[in-house]
């Protein structure tokens, strides 16, 4: 399911046009976006929560040539089911 299907299914559930319903996913989206990179985490009771986590600097190596490369630190988004999510995709 891409955004456009989403949007058209939460119109459809929602009983509100595809404008509107576009209009809060949007805004959904950006708020999590924001609290992310704020560095807060984001809890959404039944679904899961989104958190901020920082990967160390490592050493890689690239597979064609064989060579070694520092891979910097970095910070990146996770996604953590909630039990409700993983019982409902589990049935």
């Amino acid at each position: 399911m891409n955004k456009a299907e989403l949007i058209a299914t939460v119109a459809a559930n929602a009983g509100v046009s595809k404008k509107e319903a576009e209009a809060v996913i949007t805004a959904t989206l950006d708020a999590i976006s924001a609290a992310l990179k704020e560095g807060d985490k984001v809890q959404l009771v039944g679904f899961g929560s989104f958190e901020v986590k920082k990967r160390a600097a490592r050493v890689g190596r690239n597979p064609k040539t064989k060579e070694t490369i520092e891979i910097p630190a970095s910070t990146v988004p996770v996604f953590k089911a909630g039990k409700a999510l993983k019982d409902a995709i589990a049935k």
